[in-house]
């Protein structure tokens, strides 16, 4: 006999603190999986609230209204007659606990606490909320607000770690983080014969992660049999991260239904039928499953008299997962950031200094793939990418505007400006000025010799002395000012056209300023403080720069661009000394001593294998072995370290930047280090200098 069961899982594009917005999104996907027949709706993370709220948690209103979202769900009878998984924090015994509530008619039948916290890297869960370890205890009880018992009298519900029984299935929890643990609250839950594990999540993208979060679930499934319903929060919520949605329903160890990964709709219902009676076969031709169930300990129960059976359905089939590349996750993950933060931040387009190298290229390309994306949405009616763009564009209520194409709605919202001193060639103006021409921006173009000339003459007339650069003889602190004026005036002219551009083009709003510094020199600290690169946001601050030349070659086709070919042969140059015919352009990897293959390898190591100069260089000994000499790979080590050390102040200024590396070295969120360094690590640089002495003197034997 079947044994049927219709599940929903939920990507909402929550919002901290948005409680009516978040409230909306949440009552719409419940009614709209009703309709898709489910008996069972989840929601991400904390999705009351929105995941981000941050040290706003510790404020009592959080909770407060957090409570009066639910009691409004709570008193709705139309969301009558399916099990309702929600999140919300709660205060119990003056702790605040990271909570999915299960909600069924009107009551609150579990709260169930988070154990193990995510409070790493972007995370900092244990700032916020008590993990709950009473997993041996029994269910304990917990008195409800006033405004909960006002509804229908329920004046208490169990609190803890238990499993959900209804009339023929049986429902787990974990929360996110929980998947992730070695030994996952799943193990326990399926061994004592939960058919449903249900996980609310809040996972940020980061290149590549889909596929882990993908497998552990699979493996999760495979192993101990059963259904994972997994959702997922999607959008940026108020912050660096953009949550990439993917929610998705698999059963023993195969992916029924998944949703999208990047998307600009604000609810996505996924939606599978599963039958329980699969589970348990499945279970039943594993011995050592059996085994190790008959050992496992039994754990707390809700009883509850439902039935989740369902009719006239039949059960989802398997889907085959396809995973976008990395070059596909950088064109859209980034564009529906910059679209939420567009939006939200009721601002009116993007500004961009466009300098005709790679880095300002793709923040354009991001840019034009943002326009792609809402052009397609409008068009296929999405009211609210509409009502957003009308309201962005100040158009009037009744208008009925739709973009034609990409390139069009480009020039409504994206603003590129080449900005060129008498260091700058006719090479880089030209690729900015086809590459705009390309995508549609609104494009200007500047010479600003006459404000550097008129700064430094400010200069010379307090001090009597006139700077030069190096080719004309200068000192290097001479040479590093005449750069830094031209880098500085940039940003300072940037603003100034973002604030009035659109003043000009008879628009109300201001723009945004895009920054287009990669994650790489920002590591190495190759770039000016407080020049073009400090902006409101910048959507490649934590991707490679090999990341993004395999971009730029992706969008070449994709986008059908044939002058992104110009970008990829060109030589990265800053531009900003004079070319004599004694000296070379200005290349980025000659200045910095390093490439951006080095640079590359330099982050993953210091970041993601932890490793400090000692310990890297180590490691490089193995890498390398065979391509460079020990005494290079120590020269190497110690170069990237001391820039990094005497550089590192730049990034507690860094732009707040779209996260999408584990090596990212942003300073305000992500990679909390020091800023003031020895920066001549002596202890550690001579036990380099021993090791490669003791290996120059194995190479010669």
């Amino acid at each position: 006999m079947n044994n049927l069961v219709t599940v929903a899982t939920c990507s909402l594009n929550q919002w901290a603190l948005d409680f009516l917005g978040n409230y909306n999104r949440i009552r719409q996907s419940i009614i709209e999986s009703k309709k898709k027949n489910a008996v069972i709706r989840v929601g991400s993370e904390l999705e009351i609230p929105g995941y981000s709220c941050q040290d706003h948690f510790h404020e009592g209103d959080t909770v407060t209204h957090s409570w009066e979202v639910l009691a409004k769900i709570l008193a709705d009878k139309e969301l009558y007659g399916i099990l309702i998984i929600t999140g919300m924090p709660v205060i119990y015994k003056s702790h605040r606990y990271n909570c999915s509530i299960a909600v069924l008619n009107g009551r609150i039948e579990l709260i169930r606490p988070k154990m193990w916290m995510a409070s790493d890297g972007n995370y900092r869960e244990l700032r916020w909320f008590t993990p709950w370890l009473g997993t041996g205890k029994q269910n304990e009880t917990m008195r409800l607000p006033k405004n909960i018992i006002e509804i229908n009298g329920q004046k208490d519900a169990p609190i803890g770690f238990s499993l959900l029984e209804f009339n023929d299935g049986v429902v787990g929890f974990e929360i996110c983080e929980e998947l992730f643990v070695p030994k996952s609250p799943h193990i326990d839950m399926c061994l004592d014969g939960a058919d449903i594990i249900i996980n609310s999540s809040g996972s940020h993208h980061e290149l590549r992660k889909l596929a882990v979060r993908i497998d552990l679930m699979r493996e999760a499934t495979r192993c101990s049999g059963g259904v994972y319903l997994y959702s997922n929060q999607r959008g940026c919520d108020g912050d660096r991260l953009y949550f990439d949605g993917a929610s998705m329903v698999l059963c023993n160890g195969e992916v029924l239904s998944i949703g999208t990964q990047f998307s600009l709709n604000e609810i996505e219902i996924v939606v599978a039928t599963v039958d329980l009676e699969n589970v348990k076969s499945y279970r039943a031709s594993l011995p050592s499953l059996g085994a190790q169930s008959s050992l496992s300990k039994s754990l707390n129960r809700v009883i509850i008299d439902f039935d989740l059976r369902v009719s006239n359905l039949l059960p989802t089939e398997p889907v085959v997962v396809k995973q976008l590349s990395p070059e596909e996750e950088i064109n859209f993950g980034p564009a529906c950031w910059l679209w939420d933060y567009l939006r939200r931040s009721r601002q009116g387009g993007f500004f961009l200094a466009l300098s005709g190298g790679i880095d300002s290229c793709t923040v354009a390309l991001i840019a034009y793939s943002m326009c792609n994306m809402v052009t397609k949405a409008a068009k296929s009616g999405n009211k609210q990418v509409i009502s957003d763009l009308h309201a962005i564009l100040g158009l009037p209520s009744d208008s009925t505007y739709i973009p034609t194409d990409a390139k069009e709605l480009t020039n409504k919202l994206v603003h590129t400006c080449y900005m060129g001193t008498e260091n700058s060639s006719q090479e880089t103006r030209t690729r900015a000025s086809e590459m705009a021409k390309s995508i549609g921006t609104y494009h200007i173009e500047m010479n600003f010799d006459s404000v550097v000339a008129a700064i430094l003459a400010i200069f010379v007339a307090i001090t009597s002395k006139t700077p030069r650069f190096s080719v004309h003889g200068g000192t290097n602190s001479e040479n590093l000012a005449l750069q830094n004026i031209q880098a500085r005036l940039r940003l300072v002219l940037s603003y100034l056209f973002a604030s009035l551009l659109l003043w000009v083009r008879d628009r109300p709003r201001s723009l945004l300023v895009l920054g287009a510094s990669n994650v790489d020199e920002c590591l190495r600290g190759y770039m000016t403080k407080y020049d073009c690169s400090s902006a409101d946001l910048n959507p490649i601050g934590s991707i490679s720069k090999n990341d993004l030349r395999g971009y730029i070659n992706f969008a070449k086709s994709y986008y059908d661009l044939n002058i992104l070919g110009s970008f990829l042969d060109a030589t990265p140059t800053a531009e900003l000394i004079p070319i004599t015919s004694q000296s070379a352009a200005q290349s980025d990897e000659v200045e910095m001593g390093m490439t951006y293959d080095e640079l590359s390898t330099f982050g993953k190591l210091r970041k993601i294998e932890k490793c400090g100069p000692y310990s890297m260089f180590v490691k490089l000994t193995s890498m390398w072995n065979g391509y460079y000499h020990p005494a290079e790979i120590a020269n190497k080590v110690k170069t990237f370290f001391y820039y990094y050390a005497i550089n590192r102040h730049k990034m507690t200024t860094l732009t707040p930047s779209y996260h999408a590396e584990a090596y990212s070295p942003d300073d305000n969120r992500y990679d909390h280090r020091p800023f003031l360094y020895e920066s001549g690590f002596v202890w550690q640089f001579q036990r380099i200098d021993n090791d490669v002495e003791l290996l120059t003197s194995e190479l010669k034997l």
